[in-house]
């Protein structure tokens, strides 16, 4: 079994900065890419940024230059350093990775419960 848990969430100002970590945990022989995602009120959800395990990364158009995506491969954790904020950026976030467990040939997803993420004066 694996499990994502997220934390960092909160209220923050406009303008302000928060930092989300994401760990990973159970029986885990590999993770392959981890990644960021978020629902916002009455909307999909999105792909906010995905780092692979080469050191890829992937944002939205959205976060570029804002948000910041990085990995700790020793902890299975994934941090996503989020500055500069706007209301636009409310939403639940929610880490993502592909794991490969212990005893498998191949690489599953999973996702963590979500955390709240509110950008209001």
């Amino acid at each position: 079994q694996v499990q994502l848990v997220e934390s960092g969430g909160g209220l923050v100002q406009p303008g302000g900065s928060l930092r989300l970590s994401c760990a990973a945990s159970g029986s885990i022989f590999s993770i392959y890419a981890m990644g960021w995602y978020r629902r916002a009120p009455g909307k999909q959800r999105e792909l906010v940024a995905r780092l692979t395990g080469g050191g890829s990364t992937n944002y939205a158009d959205s976060v570029k230059g804002r948000f910041t995506i990085s990995r700790d491969n020793a902890k299975n954790t994934v941090h996503l350093q989020m500055n500069s904020l706007k209301p636009e950026d409310t939403a639940d976030y929610y880490c993502n990775a592909d794991v490969v467990p212990i005893g498998m040939q191949r690489a599953s997803n999973y996702w963590g419960q979500g955390t709240q993420v509110t950008v209001s004066s």
